[in-house]
């Protein structure tokens, strides 16, 4: 019997993990190496906050919400989405990824989120010419924490580059996360909680949520919905269990394929191995985190 190449095991793709820490923990979530040697890969992508991607093997494009296909770049940034997204990648495909906190996004790259959602942004162009050099030495490193120790002096010198976070801007993004994490709150409590904390009124908030989460508040009601039923579902719970927040079963269906690109069936059969890392752990809680109050997160 001839050995068929095509029919043996595909190889499993691997994720490697790291939290932040030090001076950059204000800003950077985690750090990530992706590995899948495979020759030909399809996948979905959720809505998440700010990534920072260096493409150390492999090339291929992404197909966004709206059907439009762009192809990757070398050192690519994808800022927060409006749903899930689609990705074929010629491997082997190795990623070396920087997920940005909410004030990272504003810190570390400048842009308003809603400008550039559900694009690539072309790292080459944003940081400086080192960024390409950084790249070229990353490819010859094998270990997660070789390229974290690159990295962070970029990500250092950026926060120098960009205009500081203003103090209004981190009380409007302590009351989301506080808003956020109280399981399915109005957008009355969201406004309520924020004028209680600052003098920001209802059309700043709007604009503000626009320029960190590329959507309004109602866009990101949903996306916090949606993403932490996909993310009890994927953990054991039952349907039913889940489906309070939404109108009907249909709908939360709809919602977490908008979001994520799974229903609930199949986020516990075939899902997107990245997708599983993702709902899996609690670094990917895509909610911004609470920072402590001594941190002072305008020039970090």
């Amino acid at each position: 019997m001839i050995d068929d190449p095509d029919a043996r095991a595909a190889p499993a793709p691997t994720i490697e993990l790291r939290n932040a820490t030090g001076a950059l923990m204000p800003h950077v979530e985690s750090y990530y190496l992706f590995r899948f040697d495979a020759r030909d890969i399809d996948g979905v992508e959720r809505v998440d906050l700010g990534q920072l991607r260096f493409m150390i093997r492999g090339e291929g494009e992404v197909t966004f919400p709206d059907g439009h296909v762009e192809k990757t770049r070398p050192i690519m940034v994808n800022g927060p989405g409006t749903a899930a997204a689609r990705y074929r990648m010629n491997g082997p495909f190795h990623c070396f990824g920087v997920s940005l906190r909410a004030i990272g996004w504003k810190a570390l790259i400048g842009l308003p989120a809603d400008k550039v959602a559900d694009h690539i942004v072309d790292g080459e162009k944003l940081f400086c010419e080192q960024a390409p050099m950084l790249l070229q030495r990353l490819r010859k490193m094998t270990t997660l924490d070789e390229m974290i120790a690159a990295v962070e002096p970029l990500l250092k010198m950026r926060q120098y580059e960009v205009k500081p976070v203003p103090k209004a801007h981190l009380v409007f993004l302590g009351a989301i996360r506080e808003w956020a994490a109280g399981g399915d709150p109005s957008l009355d409590q969201l406004y309520a909680l924020i004028r209680a904390k600052s003098n920001i009124g209802e059309r700043q908030v709007q604009r503000l949520c626009k320029e960190y989460f590329a959507g309004s508040p109602a866009h990101l009601r949903r996306k916090f919905r949606a993403i932490g039923a996909a993310m009890r579902i994927y953990q054991g719970a039952r349907v039913e269990d889940v489906v309070g927040p939404f109108s009907d079963q249909s709908h939360m269906i709809n919602e977490i394929r908008h979001f994520t690109g799974h229903t609930p069936t199949s986020l516990r059969s075939g899902i997107d191995p990245v997708l599983a890392v993702t709902l899996d752990n609690e670094t990917f809680h895509f909610l911004p985190d609470v920072i402590p109050e001594s941190v002072d997160l305008r020039r970090r």
